[in-house]
Order: structure tokens, then C-alpha cells, then sequence
């Protein structure tokens, strides 16, 4: 679908976002940062809400029914190409998304992953910055029953030389393991960035330097910090491109 579809590569850089949880909360803090520095902005999340519509955002916005009508006629298009191929109600929409993404002229992308990481939809696109924001049981029967095993597949999404972060304070060995193995430069919450909270701020510490001094997070929680640290680790990786 993707030789079918020419999304082998995308014109703008993509930040793949996994983990058990965190990941909305990352990829709505993302969106927000470049979206506030001036970029066009796609972002694709799930499970929605109300409608399908807030999968699938540019700049901030639900893409419209005859936007994601056009989107999924077209992907439709080329799976019904001999020979077909069969999709998921997830790969449809994933393709449908990127591909919206690519007509609409984003300069930066945001994928959260579905289930998992490594046999995810959303990992079939190369990204230019991963997140894993934390790792538990979750989706055992196909994940498997330990955070080891877990942390296997969330791992997944790494790709060697791409920018790694993982925001969870005590990361399983099979992710480090996974991330060392194919040379993805990882870094880890509490080890090489950190976050630390004031009175009426938080700091976000390279080593044990606060590096930014930036107001709370408008989500509410303690662990919303570790979610925001990815988030600012992942906007400093990219800073070449962004």
C-alpha cells in the first residue's frame, strides 16, 4: 500500500509516539509547541471521542467528513488493485491520515501508535524522532504478559540513528537492550533529561542542569511532566530540521 499509495517517504519530518500511557498527552503537548511556533502541524491520534474526525488534525483542526471521504476513497482506490489487499480499520485510517497529511502540505507530523509499536500501522512510516512515554500491561494477548515482552514491542519503533526518548523513570532491559542493538541513540527520563517541579513551574534538566524553567502543564497530574520533558527532548532533537 505503500509502494501503491507513494508514501514510502514524506516530504516533513514524522515523530512516532508509543507507550502505555502518555501518548495523547505527548502528541497534544507537540502539536501545541510547533503549532505556537509557527508550523503546519498533522497530527493522528485515537481512539476518538465523539466523532472519527479528531483523529485526524491540521493545525488544530478535525479534518472534515469530504476531506477523510476523499482520503479513504483514494486508499480504497489502490488496495482494490490487482492483486487486493486486505486492510484493517486502523491501516485504512492510517494511510488515509498520512496521506491527507502529505496533500494538505504539513511541515511536521505527529503518529501515535495504535497498539504496541513494532507490528503497529503507524510503524510502517520512518520517523525522524521516536517516543516510548511509559511501559505496563496492557494488551496482553498480543503484547505478552511481561514488562519485558512489552517493552520489546513499544521498542519497535526505534530505528538506528533516528533520536530516541523514553520518558519511562525505569525502562525494561528489553527496550535498552532493542535500542543498543540497532545503534538507536536512546535517552532515558532521570538519566540524561530529567524534569523537576517548583512552586508555579517546572524545570526541565539536561544532567543535572535546568536547561528550561517552563510553566505547568495545563493537564493536570504529576506524571504530565514526564510526558512534557519527551515532548521538549523531542523538539531539541529536531532542532536541524525544525
Amino acid at each position: 500500500m505503500l509502494s501503491r499509495l507513494q508514501l514510502h517517504a514524506t516530504p516533513f519530518p514524522l515523530i512516532t509516539v508509543a507507550g502505555t500511557n502518555g501518548k495523547g498527552s505527548t502528541c497534544a503537548m507537540l502539536e501545541q509547541m510547533y503549532l505556537q511556533a509557527g508550523y503546519q502541524v498533522g497530527c493522528y491520534t485515537s481512539p476518538h471521542l465523539l466523532q472519527y474526525n479528531e483523529r485526524v488534525r491540521v493545525n488544530g483542526a478535525p479534518a472534515s467528513d469530504a476531506v477523510l471521504c476523499q482520503a479513504f476513497a483514494v486508499v480504497e482506490q489502490a488496495r482494490r488493485v490487482e492483486p487486493a489487499i486486505a486492510l484493517t480499520y486502523f491501516e485504512v485510517g492510517t494511510l488515509a491520515a498520512v496521506w491527507h497529511f502529505i496533500k494538505t502540505g504539513v511541515e511536521v507530523a505527529i503518529l501515535e501508535v495504535g497498539l504496541g509499536g513494532r507490528l503497529d500501522a503507524v510503524n510502517a512510516f520512518d520517523p525522524s524522532c521516536t517516543i516510548v512515554t511509559s511501559i505496563d500491561l496492557d494488551h496482553q494477548e498480543f503484547l505478552g504478559n511481561t514488562r519485558d515482552a512489552i517493552g520489546y514491542e513499544k521498542a519497535g519503533i526505534f530505528r538506528p540513528g533516528v533520536p530516541a526518548i523514553c520518558g519511562d523513570p525505569m525502562p525494561p532491559d528489553s527496550l535498552l537492550v532493542h535500542a543498543a542493538a540497532i545503534a538507536a541513540p536512546l535517552i532515558c527520563l532521570g538519566k540524561e533529561f530529567n524534569a523537576s517541579l517548583e512552586q508555579g513551574c517546572w524545570h526541565y534538566q539536561v544532567g543535572q542542569q535546568a536547561h528550561y524553567t517552563l510553566p505547568i502543564p495545563a493537564l493536570l497530574g504529576a506524571y504530565q511532566l514526564h510526558n512534557a520533558a519527551c515532548a521538549v527532548s523531542a523538539v531539541e532533537a529536531l532542532q536541524d530540521r525544525l
